[in-house]
């Protein structure tokens, strides 16, 4: 059955015969399932949400009203093929937002578990958000941009295409993105000789006056530890270049 027993839905609500609604679900009034979509177990769909064809949602997801997923691409290379938006467990996506699915045949926009997402802002085609992120009002993530794991991106920030923003990286408001983002210059959760290990980093990154390969050099031989090993794998991985002074 498409729509589980356990699952409520507003009267005025329009769910296709084709999606799939899990249990324990709520759609509000005036929201619309397209066909091909899946709505995991609790999942909440406040009024006027709309979820469009070949999207998927995971378990216990909070949409707020007015929220449009898997929209079309807003890129001129689209050719109207099937493509996909995938999101996963424990989000929450608040009031007026857009995210769309992949622009080519067959690819994926996808979304992980447990991000919140804030009001009146869009997350375009085949980016990759990850675990925990947080993304505040009236953000723009432009297409095949790539957020880590506990990533902020506070309000008004427009990031570039193909930009790749670090875990634990924090992007102050109002801020233009285009370059990649190393992860762990603003954080929490680390205890003091991690903290230590990663202050040195970035002065060897940005005072020390060293190019860059010379400090990842550097980095590599002075100081030990996974946090260290990652912002140098992120770095030398960068197809943009680093934000940088």
């Amino acid at each position: 059955m498409p729509v589980d027993p356990s699952a409520s839905v507003a009267p005025s609500a329009r769910i296709h015969a084709e999606a799939t609604v899990g249990p324990g679900v709520r759609i509000g009034e005036f929201c619309v399932i397209e066909s091909d979509v899946s709505v995991g177990r609790d999942s909440v769909l406040e009024p006027y949400v709309y979820v469009k064809r070949w999207t998927t949602l995971g378990a216990r997801n909070a949409i707020s009203a007015g929220t449009v997923l898997g929209t079309d691409p807003l890129d001129k290379n689209f050719s109207g093929e099937r493509s996909y938006l995938r999101i996963g467990n424990d989000n929450i996506i608040r009031e007026h937002y857009t995210i769309s699915r992949g622009t080519e045949p067959e690819s994926v926009t996808e979304i992980g578990d447990g991000n919140y997402i804030m009001t009146s802002g869009h997350i375009a085609h085949n980016c990759k958000i990850g675990n925990q992120a947080v993304i505040c009002s009236c953000a723009l993530v432009a297409g095949y941009v790539d957020v880590e794991d506990q990533a902020f991106i506070s309000g008004g920030v427009v990031v570039h295409q193909y930009s790749k923003i670090g875990r634990l990286a924090m992007i102050g408001g109002n801020t233009r993105v285009n370059s990649d983002v190393p992860p762990f210059f603003l954080h929490s959760g680390f205890n003091p000789k991690q903290i230590a290990a990663l202050k040195l980093a970035y002065r060897l990154l940005y005072r020390s006056g060293l190019k860059l390969e010379a400090a990842l050099q550097r980095i590599e031989a002075e100081i030990p530890g996974p946090e260290a090993a990652h912002l140098v794998k992120f770095i030398r991985s960068s197809k943009r270049g680093i934000c940088r002074e």
